[in-house]
């Protein structure tokens, strides 16, 4: 007598399991789509550097202390270094924008390039 009530209380309980599932798949491929991965900057570089682009290409804030600019600097330069397979014109770009960021533009375009 209670071997009855409890299999339709399992198969009840796995109707509710399933039918949530359901719903919940629904819900999730319905999402509308976010990037994965870090969303870069897209687009060329400006003829003259500003701080916004200079900040861009660091991956830091435009008021940030010159500690954490050194060490964006770092971090993006190993990532990028001519010597480790990177781009002479990147890493040029890249020691543009440290210079932009510590106040050490003279003016134009310091780019070798």
């Amino acid at each position: 007598m209670v071997a009855p009530i409890i299999a339709g209380l399992a198969v009840a309980a796995a109707a509710y399991a399933g039918r949530y599932s359901i719903q919940a798949w629904q819900a999730f491929k319905a999402r509308p789509p976010t990037a994965r991965l870090r969303r870069f900057y897209e687009g060329g570089f400006q003829p003259v550097m500003t701080r916004r682009e200079a900040a861009l290409i660091l991956g830091v804030r435009e008021s940030v202390a010159i500690e954490k600019v050194k060490e964006a600097h770092r971090r993006v330069m190993v990532a990028n270094h001519p010597d480790a397979g990177g781009s002479h014109y990147l890493a040029s770009k890249i020691n543009e924008a440290k210079d932009v960021m510590l106040g050490r533009s003279k003016g134009g375009s310091s780019s070798a390039f």
